[in-house]
């Protein structure tokens, strides 16, 4: 039965509190109403899309799943008998893709916290999965649940992020056989906005469902009626599903709830060195993903998801906010809108600590983002180290990036009052616009006014200390975290969400190898 009368989280939490650390707008989902930017043209955008058919047609993708390779099977694919290989035509491919929505709304236990993946709206979440954590104070460590909770506090907190993608860090000091018991319960309990269930084995996922189902107060049917979670899966490239994370996806589409497809290709490693070769390779192992799931439940929602960047030739190591990253995206927004799909992506950075190299290639990744038409960004607030640790203060300073990239986005209009002709008349040639009535009547309103950015002259800076970026970072989590204060939750669902989670971990929770 739905748990008629029981608050489904209340208002959204800390509007009342956020001044006193950071200044931020209200919550709000953002509009991006600019024109991506196109490196293709049509003919190369084809050029993609045909070699991406000819890679399901021609050599096709391993599915390490016997169930998956059933449906497969029964759909007229060819599946071969002696190995996991399964090809499938373009026009199977493109009539299931068809199917999926290209929008969809996830309503997690607070309404107002609604968020809609897709059309004009563009979203940002938490860094997701890193196993260190850092900060000034304490240096970099394995991640703890002290430090998962710390960084769920401040995702919640910021108006910026929209949405829980994964554990901000992992907490390693949780056995990972409850793990995601004790971290979905403090997701939902420190948050009411919407939270991710990883696909690692039935019983997470399933255990997700039912938390996030308790969380909301709802009935099956009525959890099932429509998305209130997601989860994102990651193939194993090149031109691989594994059996968990097909599992997982499998799972969340025959409830109705949304599933983010997302290759991991390398250009010049798990995929081609050419940028465009590796967003074929990419497009191709995510279209035969979500044609999957299209079988399973059509209709079902989806995302096109991107995560092709380049490597180091000289070491290897994974490269981001390069200009390859950026056109890759960018190329990934146009394959997105050729099938008419939602598209993640990230900003992400190779930078070991918070100083100008993690500014400039997370500037640049998320600008790859804004400018390619992506929906929902990962990782957009505390990653480093190539996704190895999660940074308190390279978190805040990702907020503010991403707040000036939302302020950024706002519609410019070229009415009587911003031409400001009549305030050019008032000053003259003479004068100074400081004093106009044009001004006094817009200056607290005018421009962004950045938290964590310091704008005063050098000599002023120096007298106060000399505070530097990651100083100032430093400073303001603590205040934040200091006054934080958990959206309301029924006490009933709580107590519920306490009674499921030692269940499990009675029941033993997921099976482990150790």
């Amino acid at each position: 039965m739905t748990r008629r009368g029981r608050r489904h989280g209340g208002r959204s939490g800390n509007t009342r509190r956020t001044a006193a650390a950071v200044k931020q707008n209200p919550w709000a989902l953002p509009v991006n109403s600019d024109a991506p930017t196109e490196p293709l043209d049509e003919d190369g955008v084809h050029a993609i899309h045909d070699g991406a058919m000819r890679v399901l047609e021609e050599i096709g993708i391993e599915i390490l799943c016997e169930e998956a390779k059933d449906i497969f099977a029964r759909a007229g694919c060819i599946v071969n008998p002696d190995s996991d290989n399964v090809r499938m035509g373009r026009d199977f491919i493109m009539e299931q893709v068809k199917k999926a929505p290209p929008m969809f709304h996830i309503t997690p236990r607070n309404p107002a916290r609604q968020v809609q993946m897709g059309g004009d709206r563009v979203l940002f979440g938490n860094v997701g999965s890193p196993p260190n954590c850092s900060d000034l104070d304490r240096g970099r460590r394995v991640g703890d649940r002290q430090s998962y909770q710390d960084l769920i506090k401040l995702t919640q907190y910021f108006n910026c992020m929209h949405m829980v993608l994964g554990y901000p860090v992992e907490p390693l000091d949780i056995h990972p056989s409850v793990r995601h018991l004790d971290c979905l319960f403090d997701a939902l309990t420190l948050t009411d906005k919407v939270v991710h269930a990883y696909s690692l084995g039935k019983e997470r996922i399933e255990d997700g469902m039912e938390l996030v189902r308790i969380a909301a107060g709802l009935s099956h049917e009525e959890f099932e009626a429509s998305p209130r979670m997601f989860t994102n899966v990651n193939s194993g490239s090149p031109l691989k599903w594994d059996f968990n994370m097909l599992d997982g996806a499998m799972r969340m589409a025959r409830r109705g709830q949304p599933v983010i497809l997302t290759p991991f290709t390398l250009s010049g490693a798990m995929a081609p060195i050419t940028v465009v070769g590796a967003v074929m390779q990419q497009t191709a192992e995510a279209l035969s993903a979500i044609a999957l799931l299209q079988l399973i439940n059509p209709g079902c929602p989806v995302m096109f998801g991107s995560f092709t960047s380049n490597v180091d030739m000289s070491s290897g190591a994974p490269a981001f906010g390069t200009p390859e990253y950026m056109r890759a995206t960018q190329i990934s927004g146009q394959m997105a809108r050729f099938y008419g799909l939602p598209l993640r992506a990230s900003n992400a950075c190779a930078a070991n600590t918070p100083d100008a190299q993690a500014a400039w290639e997370s500037a640049f990744s998320l600008w790859a983002c804004i400018s390619s038409g992506t929906n929902l960004v990962y990782h957009a607030a505390g990653w480093l180290e190539g996704g190895l640790c999660a940074s308190y203060e390279k978190f805040l300073m990702d907020c503010e990036t991403v707040q000036q990239m939302i302020h950024y986005m706002q519609p410019m209009s070229a009415g009587e009052d911003e031409i400001a002709f009549d305030a050019i008349r008032e000053v003259g040639s003479d004068g100074q616009f400081f004093s106009a009535s044009h001004t006094l009547e817009r200056y607290e309103t005018a421009f962004y006014a950045p938290f964590l950015s310091d704008l005063r002259n050098f000599e002023t800076w120096e007298e106060t200390g000399s505070v530097a970026t990651p100083e100032r970072a430093n400073s303001k989590w603590k205040q934040i975290l200091k006054e934080f204060k958990a959206p309301p939750m029924d006490e009933a669902i709580r107590e519920e969400l306490e009674a499921f989670v030692a269940l499990r971990k009675e029941q033993g929770g997921a099976p482990t190898d150790f």
